[in-house]
């Protein structure tokens, strides 16, 4: 395969380009490689706000620039002017919005950047695309969406009652992408994603949080009584929907969850005591309203569209994930939480 990229322009032979915003982010990073390793070329785009330590980020990002099939721009999905000159310069096949404002405790803090970059920014994309013929829209939502509603969650319940304002953007980008089906022609794949766990992820991720404080020997901050309870998705599980998403779909909501027993807090706990084979020191906190107690996919959609179910188990992704931060971990000691 012949590529090449030449002042800012891509010349493609025989190769699909996708336009991957949030490509320095936990999902985002991973997605990339993935597009990469199955013979995609990438445009990925990404702020490096700090809503959490950028050395993670920079650390993603360095990954993905040793394959010359990556090409990184500096931008913000809430800029219009800076997305119109990156689809000025570039031929995309379809778009992955992966750019968010994450974390349901921060967004009653911040509302307005969620709304700004949740909303309006999925609005920028959606507008350059039909301007500039991009046919394929594939955007990461939310398990949080489903609060309230019974379980195990399915696409078709009506998610009208957001507990938060984090919740809430994700579930207004949903209906903007579904105008933009219905008035353009735009094919369209929302992904609600269900606690997605695993290397390199989020530091404000309990998960994260939880193996650094264990092995510090810093109490864990523990929301609640630890009975509450996630559909973890493994990373890998979590990119491989999203790559498959990228088929003609007309306009689907399909969850990417485990689509077993969710695992609880405590569970957790008690794993990563053993995979660093050290106690916790537990400091519980009084539940917080905008948390959910439990999660649970239905992820049957995603079987029959995609073709797809996660592969890792709970336990073996967790550990995968503490042996990471171990050989990671000269630097991960830096890491702000």
């Amino acid at each position: 395969m012949d590529y090449f990229f030449i002042d800012k322009r891509i010349f493609l032979k025989f190769m699909n380009a996708i336009l991957l915003t949030g490509s320095a982010g936990f999902i985002g990073s991973k997605t990339a490689e993935l597009l990469l390793n199955r013979g995609f070329a990438v445009i990925g785009i990404d702020n490096f706000n700090d809503y959490y330590d950028i050395k993670l980020k920079e650390y993603r990002n360095n990954q993905l620039l040793r394959n010359p099939n990556y090409k990184f721009e500096s931008a913000d999905i809430e800029n219009f002017s800076e997305l119109s000159d990156i689809f000025k310069s570039y031929n995309f096949d379809a778009v992955i919005n992966l750019a968010a404002r994450a974390g349901v405790r921060y967004s009653l803090e911040n509302p307005h950047v969620y709304v700004t970059t949740n909303i309006h920014g999925s609005l920028n994309l959606l507008e350059l695309m039909k301007e500039f013929k991009v046919n394929k829209y594939v955007i990461a939502s939310s398990s949080s969406a489903y609060a309230g509603e019974e379980m195990p969650f399915n696409e078709e319940l009506p998610v009208n009652k957001p507990i938060s304002t984090y919740a809430a953007t994700k579930k207004s980008a949903e209906l903007i992408a579904y105008t933009y089906h219905y008035l353009f022609g735009i094919d369209v794949s929302i992904l609600r994603y269900f606690t997605v766990y695993g290397p390199a992820g989020r530091p404000d991720m309990s998960y994260f949080r939880f193996i650094k404080w264990i092995d510090e020997g810093k109490p864990v901050e523990l929301f609640g009584d630890g009975t509450q309870s996630r559909d973890f998705t493994f990373i890998d599980d979590i990119t491989e929907g999203t790559v498959k998403a990228l088929k003609n779909v007309g306009y689907e909501i399909i969850n990417l969850g485990g689509g077993k027993n969710p695992v609880s807090i405590n569970y957790m706990i008690s794993k990563i005591e053993d995979y660093l084979g050290k106690k916790a020191i537990v400091n519980r906190k009084e539940f917080q309203k905008t948390d959910m107690d439990i999660t649970w996919a239905d992820i049957s959609k995603a079987k029959k569209i995609l073709d797809w179910e996660p592969k890792i188990v709970f336990d073996d992704g967790l550990k995968k994930t503490v042996e990471w931060y171990l050989e990671n971990k000269s630097w991960l000691k830096d890491i702000k939480l």
